[in-house]
């Protein structure tokens, strides 16, 4: 890893390549699963485009007043409704899949499907949480994900290039006193995470917070809380392809933590995090010497400060908008394959690499 402004730089250059990269091989990827559909005809974003969301996913309520759209996002000719009295005009239909699994919502399979219409499955969950997804072959053509190899693609969060350089960050320092901290609701003896800290814990005191010991953080408490850490472990409750949620945006990044992260892979994290601004557990043979490397870290604060100083050119945008995600569709219309079914929507979801 390295801290100068010019692999900044490159690591900007490069990750528009690599996602131009990726539209590209969109098209020829998952062979195993993707099929050809034929249509009558073409869609394209120029014209207006109708976007029917089937049901609220986790009954959270979406903004569609007026053209949310143009008016929040600049996206033009892009409708979004929530009556399903406009299934037969819509261009496209979103199902969330946390509805389907649980069966709270079902599929319009008993209404004549508009010939030409695309059905979208989307999910920001890992796939152990996105249920058995048999039942789904041969439906969707669109996929939402935060996956870099969705067809539409809606990370828990993303950098943006500062367009001032912000001040150093050294200063804040001396109000650090905790050497690690971690953050747990949702605690499972078997996870990965799980046995990580407890070997952490047996070498280096780890400090936790959350609901799993009865001292939860709310809204306004948890990044003052984290921001006195040297480290935080943005651990994930799933080892998952891209699997990269607000733990490691939020809750380090925000803070001013430096996070130590598990879940997806080193190279996931590489593609579309700052680079030097994270220390991930497969990087140290054993958990005994990722202890030692963080001990030595926090007392040598030039080379601690060095995994900060992406914040001088980056600020990072959380995407937590269902509006926004739904308005994407429209935006990336015509970069999307016109003749495709998902054959084996759960052969997709569970694909480890790209």
């Amino acid at each position: 890893f390295h801290s100068e402004t010019s692999d900044v730089h490159i690591f900007n250059i490069c990750g528009k390549l690599l996602n131009i990269f990726w539209q590209k091989k969109r098209n020829v990827k998952n062979r195993t699963n993707v099929t050809v559909m034929l249509q009558d005809h073409p869609f394209s974003s120029s014209r207006n485009m109708t976007i029917l969301l089937w049901h609220y996913p986790f009954g959270e309520s979406v903004s569609m007043n007026g053209d949310a759209c143009w008016d929040m996002y600049h996206i033009p000719h892009c409708r979004l409704v929530d009556q399903h009295s406009m299934f037969s005009s819509a261009d496209v239909v979103v199902f969330h899949n946390r509805e389907l699994i649980e069966g709270t919502q079902k599929l319009p399979t008993d209404q004549p499907r508009p010939r030409g219409q695309r059905w979208a499955w989307m999910s920001l969950e890992a796939p152990p949480h996105n249920g058995n997804l048999d039942p789904f072959a041969n439906i969707f053509n669109i996929t939402i994900s935060y996956r870099r190899d969705a067809d539409i693609t809606v990370p828990y969060a993303e950098l943006l290039p500062k367009e001032d350089e912000g001040r150093l960050v050294e200063d804040n320092l001396q109000e650090k006193t905790t050497l690690i901290c971690w953050v747990v609701s949702n605690y499972k003896s078997h996870h990965k995470r799980s046995q990580v800290y407890s070997q952490l814990n047996a070498i280096v005191p780890v400090k936790v917070y959350g609901r799993w010991i009865q001292t939860p953080l709310d809204s306004s408490g948890l990044l003052p809380t984290i921001s006195h850490c040297y480290f935080y472990l943005a651990f994930e409750n799933s080892v998952s392809k891209d699997y990269i949620t607000e733990k490691l945006w939020y809750n380090a990044y925000e803070s001013g933590a430096v996070p130590v992260v598990l879940g997806a892979s080193l190279s996931d994290y590489k593609a579309v995090a700052p680079p030097h601004s994270f220390i991930h557990v497969d990087e140290f043979a054993s958990v005994r010497e990722l202890a030692n490397y963080l001990q030595e870290l926090a007392k040598d604060k030039k080379r601690y400060a060095e995994y900060l100083t992406w914040k001088q050119h980056w600020k990072v945008k959380q995407n937590r908008d269902w509006t926004e995600r739904l308005c994407k569709i429209c935006a990336e219309f015509d970069s999307l394959p016109q003749h495709k079914v998902y054959s084996d929507l759960e052969a997709w979801d569970k694909t480890t690499s790209a």
